[in-house]
Formats: structure tokens, sequence, C-alpha cells
């Protein structure tokens, strides 16, 4: 990036460093899917942390499991509304649905009972299972959000049995290796930071536990480096590769729940939270076990994305850094938008572009490449929907309230369009044309002053 823009980027993270009292911190821009400036302050051991250096990364690692779920899902494995007790019988929240756990609004409680997983070894499934009583459902499925760790644990042994093989090497086969994020791993390997706690009142460190969480590792035991959580940034984004389909992540990215108030500033979708800083809707995923801090957001819309770590327990706004090292690059070298071309029309897409009337209300249909239509208000007010190609004469919709909906295309005897129906609303070439079956008929006298 250019040097003033690199300068700004570099303060930021250099002042959150310094008045955080982190012991090192590193982070990177990412745009396009490709590291465009990444900057550390501090030390691992001798020497700044570099690209490759790991940090333990907490519950990015959940998003990342979810990933793993909805593969299962697009292969027809599961459905995210079956309850859990279809392929892991036997628990006290049978009656919960994957969508549930991996949107946290499962109910189930934040923790494993017994003592504090993050700083504990971590037993079976078996002994997770047997701890969690009725008495760890703390509220009604679906009632709200509830983040819940113990809930990934469960998904990641929902992966293992459909998979037949263990969470870790699920993710690994499927998303990592894919992915080409070779640094991402369970435990340390080479070069990595150790995790501090910070005393409050002095300037000294205390190493803080790494252990195997054992059942609850799912819900935060991976390890990863700038470079490879920039991949899985851009692959939040959309640059998926063939591990996943853009439609897929952009569903996972779509929100679930949102957190308490009046307005959503935060919410959670499928695997991914979603915030709303500084006028973007960024979606990815933050991460904290005991010595690390972790951050992987990106803006869908500008495809600029943020990846941040810290080797220290608390006192470090992580995603406040990602999200301000977004905005500081969208702001100083904003994208520029893609190059207009002209672009081929599907066979007979032509016709059916133009004006369309659903009543009195004027609509706009215009042809998008790969044989999609965008169907608009006249106004630029209302619903508004993009559609993608079913078969012949049939579109589904993308967006907003027609999302899920079919649109088809009806024809006179030869063949000219004579009016379409969208979810049993009839759009025709006039307002209220009588030539086309308008719902409850069109008055016989027609138009008058």
């Amino acid at each position: 990036m250019l040097p003033t823009t690199e300068l700004v980027l570099l303060r930021r993270i250099a002042t959150e460093q310094a008045t955080g009292r982190a012991p090192s911190l590193a982070a990177a821009v990412v745009r396009d899917g490709e590291i465009v400036w990444s900057g550390a302050r501090g030390y691992v051991g001798d020497t700044a942390p570099d690209r490759t250096t790991q940090y333990r990364i907490g519950s990015i690692t959940k998003s990342i499991v979810a990933a793993v779920v909805m593969r299962l899902r697009d292969e027809g494995k599961l459905d995210l509304g079956d309850p859990l007790d279809k392929h892991v019988p036997g628990t006290s929240f049978g009656g919960t649905t994957i969508a549930q756990l991996l949107s946290h609004t499962s109910g189930l409680t934040s923790e494993s009972p017994g003592a504090w997983w993050e700083r504990s070894p971590g037993g079976s499934w078996t002994e997770l299972s047997a701890g969690l009583t009725a008495e760890e459902i703390k509220h009604r499925p679906g009632r709200r959000f509830h983040y819940s760790n113990v809930g990934y644990g469960t998904l990641g042994e929902l992966v293992a049995r459909l998979r037949g093989t263990t969470w870790l090497d699920a993710v690994r086969d499927e998303i990592l290796t894919p992915l080409g994020m070779n640094r991402t791993t369970d435990r340390p390997e080479g070069r990595h930071a150790t995790g501090y706690a910070v005393h409050p009142f002095a300037d000294v460190l205390l190493p803080e536990p790494a252990h195997d969480a054992g059942a609850m590792a799912p819900a935060g035991q991976l390890w990863s480096c700038v470079d490879d959580l920039a991949r899985w940034t851009a692959f939040v984004g959309g640059r998926t590769g063939d591990v996943l389909s853009p439609d897929t992540v952009a569903e996972m990215r779509e929100v679930a729940t949102i957190d308490d108030g009046d307005t959503w500033n935060a919410g959670y979708g499928l695997g991914l939270q979603l915030v709303r800083v500084n006028g973007k809707r960024l979606a990815g995923h933050t991460g904290s076990m005991p010595g690390f801090l972790a951050c992987s957001l990106i803006d869908p819309a500008t495809q600029t994305g943020a990846v941040a770590f810290a080797n220290t327990t608390s006192g470090i706004g992580i995603l406040s850094v990602a999200a301000d090292l977004i905005a500081i690059a969208d702001d100083y070298e904003p994208p520029l938008p893609a190059e207009w071309r002209p672009a081929p029309v599907a066979e007979g897409l032509l016709e059916l572009t133009g004006l369309w009337h659903w009543g009195p209300t004027p609509y706009h249909l215009r042809a998008l490449p790969d044989g999609w239509l965008d169907l608009t208000p006249a106004n630029g007010a209302g619903r508004a929907s993009r559609f993608r190609p079913l078969d012949e004469d049939r579109w589904l919709g993308l967006d907003g309230y027609y999302a899920g909906e079919t649109l088809t295309v009806h024809r006179v005897s030869d063949g000219t369009p004579a009016y379409l129906d969208l979810a049993t609303f009839i759009f025709t070439r006039t307002p209220y044309d009588p030539a086309a079956p308008v719902p409850g008929g069109v008055d016989e006298s027609g138009w008058r002053a």
C-alpha cells in the first residue's frame, strides 16, 4: 500500500501494543484475497513476530468447524433443521437443531461443567455429555442468543460421527489443507508465541497454560499465523475455492440472531460473528484463550479484511484493531469498482427486461450475467431481489422479501411473455392488465377520472 497508508496502519497497531501492554501484536490487511500490508510490534523471543509465527486463535476454531458442518449439509448428510438426536443420540438436549447449535441459540450453558475448560486438560465426549444434564439447558432453544462453547464441542462430535474420523482430521483434510493453511495446527509447531497474563499494576508477565481441551477442543483449540488466517479471512469473504460454494458461505454470513437492544450492532450467523463498525457490516470471528487474543474480519462489500493476534490474556481491543485496519485501508485507498464491460445476455432474456407492474407500482426488470435477473421498484424503494435461473422460465429469489421464492414467466401461445408470477403476485406490462390473472379480477369499466 502507499507509504502514508502503511504508516497509519502501523501506528494503529503500535499504539494498541503500547497502551495495551501486549508482549507482541501481529496484524495484516487482506484485499481481494491477498495480503497487502502486514506489521508487528513487540517480540516473540528475541525478534519481532513474522507472518508465520503461530498464535492460538481460540474461538475462530468454531468458524472452521462450522464450515465442515455446512459441507455435510451440502452433501445431504444432514439438514440444519435436524434435531441433534438424529445424529448424536442420548444427550439431554437432543431436540436442539443443528442450526441452533451453529448460531448459539440452542440455550445450552456457555461453559462445560467442572473446572474451567480453557485452563484445564479436557476429557472425552462421554465424560462431557454425561455432565450436560437438563440443568445445563439455560434457555428454551431458539429463544435468544446465548454463546455456548459446549455447543461447538457437540458439533465437533457430530462431525466426528458423520465423517468416521476425528473432528480435527476432518477440519485438516476438508478445510485447512485445501486452503493452504499448513501452519494451522491443534498444538504449536515451530516458531510460536508464548501466552502471557500481564500484571495489572506492574510490567511483569505470567505464562498461561495451554492444555489439550479434549472434547471441548472444537470450541477453541487451534493455532494459526498471519499467512494462514489471511487465507481464512478471504474464504469468509467469498473466495471459497472448492471447499464450499460462495452461496453457502453467504448463508453462513446471514444474521441468525442479534445482540440485545433496539438495533443490532453485533449478531451471529452460522458459525460466524457479525458486527457493524465504522459504517461497515463485517463478518468473521474473534478468539480468546488464556494468554491469547485473535480476530479475523472482512467486509464482503469491499473485499477488505484484517487479521490480528496478541499473546496476552486481556488488555487489547482485538476486534477494534481489526475493524480499524479495514476502515483505514478503505478510507486511505478505497477499492476501485470493477470495470464495466458488455456481456452476452442469455437467449430469450432480453425480451423479459423492461417495465413491469405489480398493481399500479412500476418495476424494472434487468438482465444480469449468467442468466440472472434483477427486479427493482422504479422509484428505488420497496421490495427488490435478484433471481438466479432454475430452469426454463423459472428463477429463484436470492434477496430480501423474495428470497427463496420462485419467479415464473407465463407466455401467450406465440411465446411472448404475458405476465410474471412471483409468489402469487402478478406482474403485468401495463397496470392491472385485464388479460392477466390478476387476483380479485379487474373492474370491467377500467380506469376512470
